[in-house]
């Protein structure tokens, strides 16, 4: 039996070691490292919440109970993590104990939740339960600590999320980004709207691959995810430079480079197979009479053409060859709302949505309280009143 003990505190040994390496992965590290202990809570955890999801057709309601599943990770990483604590510790207290587990339980949890209600009888018992009560505390005030640096990168990624929702509707569509500020000329805001993507996707790659719980932490808008939204603005750069080459703004390029890399960082991040040189010519999901649709929703719009649908087609293609994969993957994985150009979701069951356009109002109209829905006879102009 004293050898059973032993060996029992070789195991303790063992998972303490484990442990501590979770922790210090997933709270100490600023890089994306795997612990076995995480991975398995990850996908016990997404599994559990797919399975809950997989017969909810109600948009609303399946979004309202997914946005629980990135904090329910952390919460049961943390259990995890302090259950592991205390079977390890209870381990190595056990040949101290003349081999009885339930006294090593009993001073394992007095120790590790700094209870004080049972006291151990040796110099080596003393610094085991020491050392318990150290990791308790030190775990806790770990995931504490780590929580507002979670929130603050989601508050500056849904930031600029929420902003886009005005420029190009829910859900976003490239096409329509560029077809309302064509409407309400504003095009001119289009550089720097590309500009602060860029940035924000830099962001994205930094902080979403170093704390890859971030990924699952969805945006608070069921229509206005973020990787959709990231993926919009892509498709209006790309469409831009590849209708427009010559008056495309500078700031279109850096977009979709940094963009497109963000992009499989993230897909690379959930181990989602990408290519990471694709060719110009490689097969795309989209087709050519998707892109012939978008060329006569920006026709319809006002938008001027420097290039033949025919002449743009394979530059619009040569960009978005280089993040559509990626994009896509990372959609199908995180289950997000259908949306224009985003692939297919085929554990949803929805028809792919389409943004609404507001109504056109002037002051001495009639009220219209519907919005225009994409492909509907839109007015040439959305005027703004006061």
């Amino acid at each position: 039996m004293h050898a059973l003990a032993w060996l029992g505190f070789a195991f303790g040994v063992g998972l303490l070691a484990l442990t501590g390496s979770s922790v210090i992965k997933t709270l100490l590290i600023p890089r994306n490292l795997n612990s076995a202990i995480g991975a398995a809570v990850a996908r016990s955890v997404l599994l559990a919440y797919r399975s809950m999801t997989a017969g909810i057709g109600d948009l609303h309601r399946r979004e309202k109970m997914l946005a629980a599943g990135a904090p329910t990770f952390l919460f049961v990483l943390l259990v995890s993590w302090i259950a592991c604590l205390y079977v390890s510790y209870a381990l190595l207290l056990l040949p101290f104990t003349q081999d009885s587990m339930v006294r090593s339980l009993r001073l394992a949890g007095s120790s590790l939740f700094t209870l004080g209600f049972a006291t151990p009888a040796g110099a080596v018992p003393y610094v085991i339960v020491f050392a318990a009560a150290i990791s308790g505390l030190g775990v806790i005030a770990l995931m504490i600590g780590y929580l507002p640096t979670l929130y603050a990168a989601f508050n500056r990624r849904e930031t600029l999320v929420t902003m886009l929702e005005a420029l190009s509707g829910k859900p976003p569509w490239g096409p329509e980004l560029l077809a309302r500020q064509q409407l309400i000329g504003n095009t001119s805001y289009l550089p720097r709207l590309y500009e602060r993507w860029t940035e924000w996707a830099a962001d994205i790659a930094e902080s979403h691959t170093t704390y890859r719980t971030l990924i699952y932490f969805r945006s608070r808008y069921p229509e206005q995810p973020w990787p959709l939204a990231l993926m919009a603005v892509l498709d209006a750069a790309a469409l831009q430079l590849s209708l427009n080459p010559d008056s495309a703004p500078a700031e279109s390029r850096p977009l979709l480079r940094v963009g497109y890399i963000t992009m499989r960082s993230i897909a690379r991040t959930l181990r989602i197979s990408v290519n990471d040189d694709p060719h110009p010519d490689d097969p795309l999901m989209l087709t050519r009479a998707d892109f012939d649709e978008a060329v006569r929703h920006l026709a319809e719009a006002g938008w001027t053409f420097e290039r033949a649908p025919d002449q743009a087609w394979p530059h619009f293609r040569g960009w978005r060859v280089n993040y559509e994969a990626a994009a896509h993957g990372i959609a199908a994985h995180l289950d997000l709302p259908p949306a224009p150009w985003s692939g297919a979701r085929t554990r949803l069951g929805q028809a792919t949505a389409r943004p609404m356009r507001p109504a056109h109002r002037e002051p001495g109209t009639p009220s219209d309280t519907t919005g225009s829905p994409l492909g509907a006879e839109t007015p040439r102009r959305l005027k703004a009143h006061g």
